[in-house]
């Protein structure tokens, strides 16, 4: 469940970056953070599938579900690092011109 959140997270947010028009929200570091995270999680399949083998394709629904938590938790965390460098980097200045006005 980890492994398809954050792929679809990482399609989403590398479609946003190939359709953009400027690169004022620096899309490429969510992709980079996602595309890894869901790198981590695919090494992670691969050696839990070792392990279990064909019981790793039925997994208990309590499992599921903290893995789904899980893989959200993760997808949050890249949203708040991104959003965190795109305030430190103010491509726009909006957050110069804030705390001056302010």
């Amino acid at each position: 469940m980890t492994l398809l959140i954050t792929i679809f997270a990482a399609v989403t947010a590398t479609v946003k970056w190939y359709n953009r028009k400027n690169d004022d929200m620096r899309l490429g570091t969510l992709c980079f953070l996602y595309w890894g995270a869901s790198l981590m999680w695919l090494v992670d399949a691969i050696f839990e599938f070792a392990e279990l083998k064909s019981a790793y394709f039925t997994p208990d629904p309590q499992d599921m579900l903290n893995d789904a938590f899980l893989g959200l938790s993760v997808v949050a965390l890249g949203l708040i690092i991104w959003v965190v460098r795109l305030l430190i980097a103010d491509p726009k200045g909006s957050v110069r011109a804030a705390l001056r006005k302010g």
